[in-house]
């Protein structure tokens, strides 16, 4: 299975997504920041990220952006996962280079068809 980083400041959230993620088998690995979620994904190269926006220091947008402009990093597919929900926000995050945008509260079939459509094939149950 896959190895997912999240990241994103409420433990909330990450209880529920590691939850779901779990479930399916995937490994996951978390960081409450930005600043720290870019440093973990260019030590441990997950094979996909999912990265929330408000987050205090380096927001989402700018971790996103770090990201996909890293030779080292750009091949990870980042999917945001947010409050949210404004048009102007979707665009925002695609021109930083994410894959997709879901909404919070995330329903787990909706995340489990964003994260298998990002992910390579040998990852998938």
């Amino acid at each position: 299975m896959a190895r997912i980083l999240i990241v994103d400041d409420s433990p909330t959230e990450m209880f529920k997504l590691t939850g779901m993620l779990e479930k399916h088998g995937h490994q996951v690995l978390q960081a409450a920041n930005g600043a720290d979620g870019v440093a973990l994904a260019r030590k441990e190269k997950p094979d996909l990220v999912l990265m929330d926006i408000v987050m205090p220091g380096l927001n989402g947008f700018q971790a996103t952006r770090q990201l996909t402009k890293d030779p080292e990093t750009r091949g990870i597919p980042v999917i945001v996962v947010t409050t949210k929900d404004q048009e102007t926000d979707m665009v925002w995050a695609a021109r930083q280079g994410a894959k997709a945008y879901l909404t919070k509260p995330v329903e787990e079939d909706a995340l489990t068809e964003g994260i298998n459509k990002f992910l390579p094939a040998s990852t998938h149950k």
